[in-house]
């Protein structure tokens, strides 16, 4: 299976965990002091798709399974957190697993809810993020490199890969030590594989998730417009969300009430619906799905994935025994009504083992086991 998941970052008392509470349905520990999430929680969110529901719509299936995204409440971080401030570095190790960071900043105010620095400034709120993500990289780095050269006396290869990745860190370095992202820095491909094991924080995707109050969910405020302007410098996404919103929206199970609730606050569609596909097109995966009586479900493949990469995210069986795939596009279903009017037009195919699977392919697989 495709991992995806998420880790949701930022400083105490922003709305981190009642963010979370809405995505996962799960009950983090909110509360108006800092630190009260000391251990990640971890929730499952499901991927509303039209796509699939409209297909679940006509197959009329016994079940239907959605795609997911998995979602990690990562402690609380201060100012000074890498040298063990607050709740000191605890946070690294959970951070490193995680494909996307979202970053949480507070937009809105509140004299009830303390902020750690007393002020309402989101921008700044990143810097310092952005700092002690930074400040834990230059550690990992500082430490690869004595490994580093201590190997690169063994062999002529591992010499030739230090001479790698001392020459990344020599273009990294300078970033880090003025706050700034790794993933910024010109690499070669081979300076860029003698890093990849360090896992640095800060060369992972990330994005931004602005807590407002209700009345500028819709719109943003003057807070949330910084915010956005910096995501599109940085060339990632924004999300505008109301904590408190879309915990109550999370509270209502019928999803006619769900759908009133949102039109009443001017909204199509919830503030997680949205935030999931970002997660998800920032790592680059798309969805196909398998459709019949028993079952329709999306599956989540990488982008430039194979039709046997993709039958052996199935079951492996699927992909050593690879035959072929029939395969017709979501699109096609939809214009035509049924698979059997799509062979009538010629839209129904046979694909081999050098297919690129597309994002809405509907396929079923033929294999030898």
């Amino acid at each position: 299976m495709v991992a995806v998941n998420c880790g949701i970052v930022g400083l105490p008392n922003v709305g981190k965990s009642t963010i979370f509470r809405s995505l996962t349905l799960a009950p983090a520990e909110a509360a108006n002091y800092p630190f009260c999430t000391i251990e990640p929680n971890i929730g499952i969110v499901e991927l509303d798709d039209e796509r699939l529901a409209f297909l679940t719509k006509s197959f009329n299936p016994k079940k239907t399974i959605k795609a997911t995204v998995e979602f990690v409440d990562i402690a609380g971080l201060v100012k000074g957190a890498s040298q063990g401030e607050g709740l000191g570095n605890q946070f690294l190790s959970h951070i490193r697993e995680v494909g996307v960071i979202a970053h949480v900043v507070r937009c809105f105010e509140n004299e009830n809810i303390v902020h750690v620095e007393n002020r309402i400034d989101p921008i700044a709120d990143i810097e310092t993020i952005n700092v002690e993500l930074a400040l834990a990289d230059i550690a990992t780095l500082e430490k690869k490199k004595e490994k580093m050269i201590r190997l690169a006396k063994v062999s002529k290869e591992e010499k030739k890969n230090t001479e790698y990745f001392l020459s990344a860190m020599e273009k990294i370095m300078p970033l880090l030590q003025d706050g700034k992202w790794a993933k910024n820095a010109s690499l070669t491909e081979e300076e860029t594989l003698s890093i990849y094991d360090s896992h640095l924080i800060t060369m992972k995707k990330h994005l931004y998730i602005c807590n407002v109050d209700d009345e500028s969910m819709k719109n943003g405020n003057k807070y949330s417009d910084k915010v956005v302007e910096l995501a599109k410098k940085e060339g990632t996404h924004a999300v505008i969300m109301s904590g408190q919103f879309e915990a109550d929206l999370a509270d209502i199970e019928s999803s006619e009430e769900r759908a009133e609730f949102l039109e009443e606050a001017g909204l199509s569609v919830s503030s997680i619906s949205i935030l999931s596909r970002y997660v998800y097109s920032l790592l680059g995966l798309r969805t196909f799905f398998t459709a019949g009586e028993d079952e329709c479900r999306a599956w989540t493949i990488h982008a430039g994935d194979t039709a046997p990469k993709a039958a052996g995210v199935i079951h492996t069986d699927f992909e050593k025994g690879f035959i072929k795939a029939c395969v017709y596009s979501f699109e096609d279903f939809k214009q035509y009504g049924s698979e059997q009017k799509i062979k009538e037009a010629g839209r129904y195919r046979l694909e081999g083992k050098e297919y690129v699977v597309q994002d809405g392919d509907v396929m079923f697989f033929k294999f030898n086991v």
